[in-house]
């Protein structure tokens, strides 16, 4: 089977790759588990020493890898690097909590007894990747599996091949021993296959609720760890309170940043009545100021969609949210490059948008956001939880002590105040409901890529 990459900048066939056969996925499957038990005694040092490098080699390439993203993605160049950025931030920070989060648990002294935990590899780690955030979303698996002494296979999305070819790239270069981490390209079927080979441990998945049930479904025929990061339609609560222009840069940036494309991007924005006008107003005046064209453009600031079929998607879910009541805010005809049969699609802004239009109630992975009037913290409160997704959440208020109140009751893995879509790698990456299950990331990310082991020694009778 060829697996085609098809450049949403102008449609061409980026790259062809050759799906793995069965005997090169054995062949890969075997090298990784020999590889992995001489790594596990591979000392918490040399392993940080080696991801060093590759962390020195990526920054290297850095102006390949943006551009590489840009053709292969879609985002615009000028904010490409963010993700290069990203990628060693996180890399580093995992890197450098690895020995606290793999040291041993003293439970505490018992006479003539030494005990403790230890934190031990799992094995081969199956990292399912999505294209959106190419190399932030395999980071997240990647570096911390290699450090706690896995081998990593990664499977990365057909839109972006070359993102995980760079990956094995940069280990190569960095001296990573041969089969601790390598790529295959697989089809949907190849994949199911994979997982449930016994050679493979732990299962990281990122992408559609659809595929997280099939990835969930396949992997419960074995007694292996699954995490899912799955999708969102994440809400933003602003405050009467609030800093209205700090909200409006803000949000605006959460909402349409990479074109909308982000599974924490924000979509749904509940708006107190007593500043309604004034956020909206300022939200669409910054709105129209985005340039939609070429990503290869450093002019560009939205570029288009991941593939035609996708803007199309999102068309059809405007035009249902719309139907329900929602009075679009933006004319499409300011956005000359925006055209039905095309990748590229104009930014919209959806007002009074009720609780049950597509906006409110679906993921929508473009550019469009739906903003509703509310009068009290509680019927915010009850609009944000009233949604099947919980991955992010946000609040603008002045006021500290009432946003950790609120985030207490709403449901959500991550709680923002006065910022939104970004990951602290110090702190547990998770969603709740139909967001997936699992955690990356901070201290915490380590324990999905380890099993406890109880060492339980009488030292004197």
């Amino acid at each position: 089977m060829i697996i085609k990459t098809i450049s949403p900048v102008d449609g061409r066939v980026l790259a062809e790759r050759t799906a793995a056969t069965a005997a090169q996925i054995d062949e890969t499957l075997q090298r990784a588990r020999t590889a992995q038990r001489e790594w596990r005694a591979v000392t918490l040092a040399e392993r940080a020493a080696i991801i060093e490098r590759f962390c020195g080699e990526f920054e290297r390439r850095g102006a390949e890898i943006a551009t590489g993203l840009s053709w292969q993605m879609g985002r615009p160049i000028r904010f490409a690097p963010s993700e290069v950025r990203g990628t060693l931030e996180r890399a580093r920070y995992m890197t450098a909590v690895a020995a606290t989060a793999l040291a041993d648990v003293d439970p505490g002294p018992k006479p003539a007894f030494r005990r403790f935990i230890r934190r031990e590899p799992l094995g081969v780690v199956f990292t399912v990747a999505a294209w959106n955030y190419p190399y932030l979303i395999a980071v997240n698996s990647v570096v911390p599996a290699l450090m706690a002494g896995n081998a990593v296979v990664l499977k990365h999305s057909a839109q972006t091949p070359l993102c995980a070819e760079a990956f094995a790239e940069c280990f190569a270069a960095a001296g990573l021993p041969v089969g601790l981490f390598q790529v295959l390209h697989l089809g949907h079927k190849d994949t199911e296959a994979v997982i449930r080979d016994p050679r493979i441990d732990f299962v990281a998945f990122t992408g559609s609720v659809a595929g997280g049930r099939t990835v969930q479904r396949v992997a419960a025929e074995r007694f292996i760890g699954v995490g899912l990061e799955l999708g969102g339609c994440d809400p933003v609560y602003v405050r009467a309170d609030a800093d209205v222009p700090h909200a409006v840069e803000n949000i605006v940036d959460g909402a349409y940043f990479n074109s909308g494309q982000s599974c924490c991007g924000l979509q749904r924005l509940y708006v107190h009545a007593s500043i309604y006008e004034d956020f909206t107003r300022g939200c669409t005046e910054l709105i129209r100021a985005y340039q939609l064209g070429d990503p290869l453009d450093p002019q560009t600031t939205l570029g288009p969609l991941v593939r035609t079929a996708a803007a199309e998607a999102v068309r059809a879910q405007v035009q249902a949210a719309i139907e329900a009541g929602a009075r679009p805010a933006i004319d499409e005809r300011d956005f000359p490059r925006s055209k039905v049969g095309t990748a590229y699609l104009a930014p919209q802004l959806l007002l009074d948008a009720p609780a049950n239009a597509s906006v409110m109630r679906e993921e929508i992975f473009g550019p469009v956001a739906g903003v509703m009037k509310v009068h009290s913290d509680a019927e915010a409160v009850a609009h944000m939880n009233d949604s099947p997704f919980g991955l992010t959440a946000a609040v603008w208020t002045r006021d500290a002590v009432a946003a950790e109140a609120l985030g207490a009751q709403v449901q959500t893995g991550t709680w923002f105040m006065n910022r939104c879509d970004y990951l602290d790698p110090a702190l547990a990456w998770v969603g709740v409901k139909d967001s997936g299950r699992g955690c990356t990331l901070s201290v915490l990310g380590y324990e999905h890529l380890t099993r406890p082991k109880s060492f339980h020694l009488r030292v004197s009778t």
